[in-house]
């Protein structure tokens, strides 16, 4: 069976969630789950085997892959029906996982690592991955909502349709509801200038809001035909994007979102709503690029 699920892990406890979630998704997926080890030691020309005076199992090799068969045990005890496979390779996490999402359908890591500093709450491993896997990235946060939603963040750009597919695919798998959620602003969101400011003169808060709902209704324009089982809700709110799905992620099981918005800078690979979601989110989070070019 084709490994079409990878989880890194690094033995922290978030790595050790995610060696669950993984198992979960491979189970949705009816596929089989590989477990990374990123095993960077021998670049740094260290000694890898057991001290001399030292247990016979000791070492760092060793360590490592005690490691990976605890993680494997892991997913075993999570999904015994998945077929799981373990590995320690050998180099760097982030160019190790990014080499291992050429071949997968879904990397999945924990939401912060042993390297990450105790005031951070997403690890910088997580961050870099999602800005450039090949595939989509799912990181561990809060608790999944017993029985929640899907919740997908619509900004509308045609680079976040495969974020909203990746949704709807989810939502199917897992029989749950699909909230399609569009926060808005509207332009005199920022300091008035006078009567005479041409953009308050144009403001119509009710076109502003026939436009933001057109854009929501195409961008799920087609999925709902191809996935006729999920039960969609539209969430149209007047409020700024980022606090708005960090609140909604609470009721959500799975909260999906694109890389970048229709804000972002044409060189920035993951966008600030992204960044956001993955800091703070209240369930999983999964980024979904588009595909690289």
């Amino acid at each position: 069976m084709r490994a079409a699920v990878v989880v890194g892990v690094d033995g922290s406890p978030s790595s050790l969630d995610a060696v669950a979630l993984a198992a979960h998704e491979a189970r949705l997926r009816g596929t089989g789950l590989r477990v990374v080890h990123a095993f960077f030691w021998p670049a740094l020309h260290v000694s890898l085997g057991p001290s001399p005076s030292g247990p016979p199992e000791g070492g760092l090799r060793n360590m490592a892959e005690r490691l990976v068969e605890e993680a494997v045990e892991r997913a075993h005890t999570a999904e015994p029906e998945v077929d799981v496979t373990g590995e320690v390779v050998v180099g760097e996490a982030l160019t190790v996982l990014e080499a291992e999402s050429a071949d997968a359908d879904l990397i999945v890591l924990g939401n912060r690592g042993l390297g990450a500093f105790g005031g951070l709450l997403l690890g910088s491993l997580a961050v870099e991955l999602s800005a450039h896997a090949h595939c989509p990235v799912m990181v561990t946060r809060g608790e999944p909502g017993e029985g929640g939603e899907v919740l997908l963040g619509v900004e509308g750009s045609p680079e976040a349709e495969p974020a909203v597919g990746f949704a709807f695919a989810e939502a199917s798998w897992r029989r749950a509801e699909l909230v399609a959620f569009h926060a808005w602003s509207e332009w005199t969101e920022r300091t008035y200038d006078g009567p005479g400011d041409p953009l308050t003169l144009a403001y119509d808060p009710e076109h502003l809001r026939d436009e933001e709902e057109r854009l929501l209704a195409e961008a799920l324009s087609g999925w709902q035909d191809r996935y006729p089982d999920v039960r969609v809700r539209r969430r149209l709110v007047k409020r700024r994007t980022r606090p708005a799905l960090i609140e909604a992620s609470g009721r959500a099981q799975l909260l999906v979102v694109g890389a970048r918005g229709r804000g972002g800078f044409t060189g920035l690979l993951l966008g600030s709503v992204s960044q956001a979601i993955l800091h703070h989110a209240r369930c999983p989070v999964a980024v979904v690029r588009n595909a690289p070019t």
